[in-house]
């Protein structure tokens, strides 16, 4: 059916912004109106002629509210096919009332778990039977009936309902259906992941994993300029992400904008202390923590200046004027805070092109839970995210020299930082910022000749932390001969012994962590 003539509507909705207008316009045109409790309720109150779901069904809601359309005289209404002699001779026999357009939005059940302390009663009582079953019903129906499952779609309908007569085209119809299979599979998919939270575990996969998201924006384009990119954002997402940062200015994020941004991000929440985090293609080129932030970024920006070039910055303080007159020195893409003083956003927003974001939520410490998957050909890899903060208690020293109490600080400071780079990764920190990173290499040798390379002598007194084992002890000779004093580790190598002596002989303090951190 090219087009469908709306006479009947069904409302039953939890979000009631623009219902009662909407009534008023489905009424001016002619269209009779049914509705549900609250909704009937709302439309009453506009003094807009609407009948109670009970004139159809001639049944009363019962199990407070929990059966109210669950109905043969409901969904035959909805179900029927109106091109079809049959369904129509049925609907005739047994007085049922066709149904042409149904409106239904569904029960909070994402801001009722999205309340900390909300009661399990309360998340079980906000599943939504019927409105699922009403929305899906009509989808199937497309070809009969139109489906509303957003209140953003009202507008356009009206528009489309005076253009056409009363009519909705089947373009348009298929399109709504669309929509509101979307919202079902999203809905769903959050009830299923919370139920299988409490009464499975986090920690055990589910056998049907299914991941629900909401756009947040159409990106210009993906990795690269061919490729198409979109921005999502998870239902419950943390609010310490960066699908909840705030653009205060500067053009649209890219594709690579927003992931450099969410490593730069989840580096910075790792520290206690004032830091500054500077990212490029997703690597760290500069982290530092010290008592203030300007310092902080002082620090970072030194280990790598030529790299910070067109980079991400992080700071998981609120940024003063010192180190925005720092900032707007060099060319770099984005720059995110939990906040900005007065006098430090109008140094920054001189640079009209530099996207700058707010996200309260990155001054506190905070490591992130949940799960992390990437898509393959033809599946996904699902685990559980790298998480652990490794604390002194956790290190085991496996060398004849013991680190001092400046060397473990460093070590730890390094280790984090490690976390974050690509592997084979290898980090050279000394009081509290990186001096020196090796990244993403094929040889862990290779990743420490580059970090040292990249120091400039500054390695010199510096400690190494290294993401995963030596396979050889020549990164330790190379480590010794850069003049860096202590190694932090995993461990683990068939060739430890061989490692741990190189490290005695130098004089090297070594640690082991247990602990391995790949990122790939």
């Amino acid at each position: 059916m090219n087009r469908i003539k709306v006479k009947t509507a069904l409302l039953s909705v939890t979000d009631k912004q623009g219902l009662q207008e909407f009534a008023k316009h489905l009424h001016q045109l002619g269209i009779e109106l049914v509705a549900t409790g609250g909704t009937y309720r709302k439309i009453k109150e506009a003094k807009i002629p609407v009948k109670k779901i009970e004139s159809l069904t001639k049944f009363p809601e019962i199990l407070d509210g929990r059966v109210k359309t669950l109905h043969p005289k409901i969904h035959a209404g909805i179900l029927a096919e109106k091109d079809k002699k049959k369904h129509l001779e049925t609907l005739k026999k047994h007085r049922i009332k066709p149904i042409d357009l149904i409106v239904v939005n569904l029960y909070r059940f994402k801001e009722t778990i999205g309340k900390r302390g909300a009661p399990l009663e309360k998340a079980i009582e906000n599943i939504d039977i019927g409105g699922p079953t009403m929305i899906r019903a009509a989808a199937k129906n497309y070809e009969s009936v139109a489906i509303l499952s957003s209140p953003l779609q009202y507008d356009s309908i009206i528009d489309e309902l005076r253009k056409n007569r009363n009519c909705i085209s089947i373009r348009t119809r298929e399109r709504l259906a669309a929509k509101a299979f979307e919202e079902t599979a999203a809905y769903d998919a959050t009830i299923a992941h919370f139920i299988h939270n409490n009464f499975v575990g986090k920690q055990h996969f589910p056998e049907k994993l299914t991941l629900t998201f909401e756009k947040l924006q159409d990106l210009r384009y993906g990795e690269n300029w061919h490729q198409k990119a979109a921005f999502y954002r998870e239902p419950l997402a943390t609010k310490a992400g960066i699908a909840a940062a705030k653009q205060l200015q500067g053009k649209a994020l890219s594709f690579n904008n927003i992931n450099d941004a969410n490593a730069a991000i989840e580096l910075a929440k790792e520290f206690f202390e004032p830091t500054a985090v500077i990212i490029k293609h997703a690597n760290p080129c500069g982290v530092a923590s010290a008592s203030k932030i300007s310092t902080a970024f002082k620090k970072a920006l030194e280990c790598d200046k030529t790299s910070a070039f067109g980079s991400i910055i992080a700071l998981n303080r609120r940024c003063d004027a010192e180190t925005a007159k720092q900032i707007a020195a060099f060319f770099n893409e984005v720059v995110i805070a939990p906040s900005f003083d007065k006098k430090a956003f109008s140094i920054l927003k001189r640079k009209q092109k530099l996207r700058i974001l707010v996200l309260p939520g990155l001054q506190r410490p905070h490591l992130s839970r949940g799960i992390d998957f990437r898509a393959v050909e033809g599946g996904a890899l699902v685990q559980t995210l790298d998480s652990q903060r490794l604390k002194k208690k956790d290190c085991k020293v496996v060398s004849k020299r013991k680190p001092t109490a400046i060397e473990m600080q460093d070590l730890l400071f390094a280790w984090s930082v490690a976390k974050y780079a690509k592997s084979n990764a290898i980090i050279l920190a000394k009081e509290k910022a990186t001096v020196g990173i090796g990244a993403g290499q094929m040889s862990r040798i290779d990743s420490t000749e580059i970090a040292v390379k990249k120091s400039k002598g500054k390695c010199k007194g510096s400690v190494l932390a290294s993401d995963s084992f030596f396979p050889f002890r020549d990164n330790v000779d190379l480590a010794a001969k850069a003049g860096i004093t202590a190694i932090i580790t995993p461990g683990g190598s068939i060739r430890d012994k061989e490692i741990i002596k190189a490290a005695n002989e130098h004089k090297i303090a070594m640690v082991f962590t247990g602990v391995r951190h790949f990122r790939h």
